[in-house]
This record gives C-alpha cells, sequence and structure tokens, in this order.
C-alpha cells in the first residue's frame, strides 16, 4: 500500500486507489477518501458533495492528511460529509508513470504546469465525475493546484459547468512580486535547464531514499528538527508558531515529492514576467509550438466559477501585491482573507489551520451544496 495511503488508513478512515490516464499518456495515481471514519448507517445510501484537493509544487496528495485528523483538511472534509479525492500531477512520486515513456527517459520530464492543468487536471475531474457520478464537484488547490485550476477555466469554459466552487490557498498565478530566494535563481532558469537536458535527466528534487531516511533517523530527533523546519521554511517564509514539530519527519517523508526542470523553469519565469501565460520556449519555438512569436497568456478574467481566495501576510512566495492584482483582475471571488503571519506551507500544515481557513471552506461548501 502506498504510503499516502497508510497515511489516511492508519487514522481509522476508508481509502480507495484509483488510476488517472492522461490523453498523452501519464498515469496518475489518486486516493479516494468515500466518508468519514465513522458514518452512520442511514448516511451510507446518502449522495455525498464531492470534493477534489490537488497539492501544489513539488508537494503530493499526502498533502492534506499529514497532520491529525482534526487537523487535517483531506480528514476534517471527510468527517463533515464529502466524498474526498486527492489529486496527484504528473511528476511527483505518486505520478511517475507512463504508458510508453520510462521516468529515466528526458522525454517523460518534458512538461510544466501547463500539462498538469489542460491534461491533468480535466483527467482527473472527468475520472471522478465517472467514478461518482456527480454532476460537479468542489475544488480546493494549494499554490500551483490553485494556479492550475485559474489555467484550465480561463482557457477550457466546459469545465465551469463540472466545477461548483473553488477554494484557491495561496494560488501561485502571479509571482512577480515574491520574496523568496527563489527570486534570484530565475534569471538563470533557461542556462540550468540546457544543462540538465544535455545531461539527458529532466527531473528535480524527486523524492528517494536518502530523503526517507533523512526523516527516518534525523527529523526525528530533538536537536535536529529545527534544521529540518529551517528546510521546510527556507523557500516560502517562517512561521514556527504554526508549525507541529512532532510531525516534521512526516513533512519530509514525503517531500519534496519531485516535478520536472520545465516546470521549475516556467515558475521561474513567471518571477520575470508579468503576465501569467503558457511556457515560454523562446521566440523561435513558440511559433513552432503556438504559432506567435510570445506564450498566449491565461485569460483569467473570463473565469466565471465562484472563487474563495485566502493567502498570508509571511509568504514569501505569493505575496500580498501579487494576490490583490489577482483579485483585482478576477471574478466573481465571493470571499478573501489574509491570513496574519501565515507563510506559504501554513495553508498545508499549520497547527491553527483548521481555525482560520479550513472551517470556512467547509462551511462555504456545505452552505452552497445546501442551495443547490
Amino acid at each position: 500500500m502506498p504510503l499516502q495511503s497508510q497515511l489516511i488508513t492508519s487514522k481509522g478512515y476508508p481509502c480507495e486507489e484509483y488510476d488517472v490516464e492522461t490523453t498523452d499518456g501519464y498515469i496518475l495515481s489518486v486516493q479516494r477518501i468515500p466518508h468519514g471514519r465513522k458514518p452512520s448507517p442511514a448516511s451510507k445510501d446518502v449522495t455525498r458533495p464531492v470534493v477534489l484537493l490537488q497539492h501544489g509544487l513539488l508537494s503530493c496528495s499526502a498533502c492534506w492528511v499529514e497532520n491529525l485528523a482534526n487537523n487535517s483538511l483531506g480528514f476534517m472534509m471527510a468527517d463533515a460529509g464529502f466524498d474526498v479525492w486527492l489529486g496527484n500531477s504528473r511528476g511527483n512520486m505518486y505520478a511517475r508513470r507512463h504508458k510508453t515513456l520510462s521516468p529515466d527517459q528526458l522525454e517523460f520530464w518534458l512538461f510544466s504546469w501547463d500539462q498538469m492543468a489542460l491534461l491533468d487536471l480535466p483527467a482527473t475531474i472527468d475520472k471522478i465525475l465517472g467514478v461518482t457520478g456527480a454532476p460537479s464537484l468542489y475544488y480546493s488547490g494549494h499554490s500551483q493546484g490553485g494556479a492550475i485550476m485559474y489555467a484550465l477555466l480561463s482557457r477550457d469554459p466546459t469545465y465551469s459547468t463540472k466545477v461548483k466552487t473553488i477554494a484557491a490557498l495561496a494560488p501561485a498565478v502571479y509571482m512577480n512580486n515574491m520574496t523568496s530566494p527563489f527570486r534570484y535563481l530565475a534569471p538563470y532558469a533557461r542556462d540550468f535547464t540546457i544543462i540538465d537536458e544535455q545531461l539527458g535527466h529532466g527531473e528535480l528534487m524527486s523524492h528517494n531514499k536518502l530523503l526517507d531516511r533523512l526523516a527516518r533517523e534525523y527529523c526525528d530527533r530533538d536537536n535536529a528538527q529545527f534544521v529540518c523546519e529551517n528546510i521546510l521554511f527556507l523557500m516560502g517564509g517562517y512561521d514556527f508558531k504554526q508549525m507541529n514539530k512532532s510531525r516534521v519527519p512526516v513533512y519530509v517523508g514525503q517531500h519534496p515529492a519531485g516535478t520536472s526542470v520545465q516546470n521549475i523553469q516556467h515558475f521561474a519565469q513567471m518571477v520575470t514576467s508579468k503576465d501569467f501565460q503558457m511556457f515560454d520556449f523562446g521566440p523561435v519555438d513558440n511559433m513552432k509550438v503556438y504559432q506567435q512569436v510570445s506564450p498566449p497568456v491565461y485569460p483569467i478574467g473570463e473565469i466565471n466559477v465562484p472563487i474563495m481566495l485566502f493567502h498570508g501576510t509571511n509568504d514569501w512566495l505569493v505575496s500580498v501585491s501579487d494576490v490583490t492584482r489577482l483579485l483585482n483582475d478576477t471574478q466573481p471571488t465571493i470571499s478573501k482573507k489574509l491570513i496574519q503571519g501565515w507563510e506559504h506551507l501554513d495553508f498545508i500544515w499549520a497547527l491553527n489551520a483548521p481555525q482560520q481557513c479550513y472551517n470556512d471552506i467547509i462551511s462555504t461548501f456545505k452552505n452552497m451544496n445546501r442551495t443547490e
């Protein structure tokens, strides 16, 4: 049983595994928590509202179930009566399969979040609706998980009828004003990609046995947890108050979950570009791929699905000013909340996440479901 499924069943929740196949041959593992720990006999026949939770950059589906049951969005939504699905985007530790390609081949890694948005996400949504028989679902996405939903809905309005409401948690749509150290790597992203492709690899920050050993033997020590915490904080901002130190070995046991070099380069392009646009191959190759010199811009102003947006004051990756621009460029945003002191990873791990964020999402989704 995959580790993220063990995280679910070890808490007494049911877990089902499904494969999602994309139109270009990637096979994504997704998990389902069909109900809470103690469903009443009468509730077994009730149609539960469906929700898809989608992880951020270098993360995976486990991020929603890595804390205790009363502090993890996946478990809380299951106990609140939702049919919960946990998605994975291509290239992470639970989405490394393909019909014809191997992760050892460079061709496997020639993707960015464009493909996650336009191929992975619709395939996952269609799979979920096909299995459950539901006409539509609710959605919560963190960081990259929020960005890819903005991208999908702006390019393919047919999914506006399949997605009822979005909870966008620090969505990585505009990143021009980030303060993370990642900003200083952005101008060199293309050079790094060229070098990496010459080596024939294409993969970046995959989870391996060394990280598993680090989680088991190092991060579990009291005198070493500070180092492991700082590694997690380095890119997204610091918030020691909200870090559950006892869970750090669990976090490091699943993170970083891996992605492609091209995906990292796409995010780097977002730092230097002011537009939310597709991957920039350069003028010559852009003409071949897009039939225009510059990459197409995602028309997010055309999205007509209700959005709840949450962001934090201490987020080094998705700044307050970038979120303000996003709010001005999109409608309708049914609610917005700026959480004092929160950094980028607090949206999945903070001790006070239920009070600051999760309870709001659950109550809003439940209220909207009642009015349908």
